[in-house]
């Protein structure tokens, strides 16, 4: 691992960090975090196969 890579690692550590505490601080529960990523996750893959279809 280069020392470019590491840094951007800890970068992505930390930055993961500071968005699950500001999360956190919502006091956002289980159920509606997932309820939240599933969407999340439905919208990108839609996105992700109508880009694909029109290649």
């Amino acid at each position: 691992m280069s020392s470019a890579q590491a840094v951007s690692l800890v970068a992505l550590v930390g930055w993961g960090i500071l968005a699950a505490s500001a999360y956190r601080a919502h006091r956002i529960d289980a159920a509606k975090t997932t309820r939240i990523s599933l969407i999340w996750l439905t919208i990108f893959a839609t996105l992700f196969l109508v880009v694909e279809l029109l290649r």
